[in-house]
């Protein structure tokens, strides 16, 4: 069930600092706000303060603010506690994005709270704000295999290995998808937004 927010003000686009992470399937929600600020023409700057990169797209009521921690994925809450401190905002105007290995690739899942679901970058933001009631985008990665002791063996190479040429049209739809929907999320809030998201199927993908 996706609850009712507040109005969108913070972004935070989960991944890896430094070029050996780039482009990583661990780094999509990096890839997802790089899109996002490049369309808007802005750019990335430095935040010591807030150990992480921060640029601002849109004016007014609809400026929105990126946010991509460099503290390295398992201390992400401590860049996105910082900023939410910062700016004064409370964890319901804050969106997560990031990668999800339990979803194919093609597929999303917004949501208004809920657990980890295994992510350390999740579990950092959480155990930061001291809540989970904060609204998160997953993007599907796939996994690198179906059952337990083999994907838990391949986990780490899948996570941190970078998208197949042939997986590139679909990671593109999806990131087109991504951005069209946080726009979704400030002019028309969770619950419609997620109804669209949620529902994505790329083309040419099967049901």
């Amino acid at each position: 069930m996706i609850a009712t927010s507040s109005a969108l003000q913070l972004v935070a686009g989960l991944g890896n600092p430094g070029a050996n992470y780039a482009a990583t399937r661990h780094n999509v929600g990096f890839m997802a706000l790089e899109r996002l600020a490049a369309s808007a023409g802005s750019s990335f700057r430095q935040q010591t303060k807030l150990r992480g990169l921060l640029a601002e797209v849109g004016q007014g009521a609809a400026r929105l603010r990126l946010l991509m921690p460099q503290t390295y994925m398992n201390e992400s809450g401590r860049s996105i506690r910082a900023a939410l401190d910062w700016f004064g905002l409370d964890p319901a105007q804050l969106l997560v994005v990031v990668d999800d290995m339990d979803l194919p690739l093609g597929k999303l899942r917004l949501r208004g709270r809920g657990s980890a679901g295994g992510h350390n970058g999740l579990r950092s933001t959480i155990n930061h704000l001291g809540t989970q009631d904060f609204p998160r985008l997953r993007i599907g990665i796939g996994a690198p295999a179906q059952e337990p002791a083999e994907r838990r063996a391949q986990t780490i190479g899948h996570v941190l290995g970078r998208f197949s040429a042939a997986e590139q049209p679909l990671l593109e739809a999806v990131l087109s998808e991504v951005e069209t929907g946080i726009g979704l999320i400030q002019r028309l809030g969770l619950e419609r937004a997620g109804n669209r998201l949620n529902g994505f199927q790329p083309h040419g993908t099967p049901a």
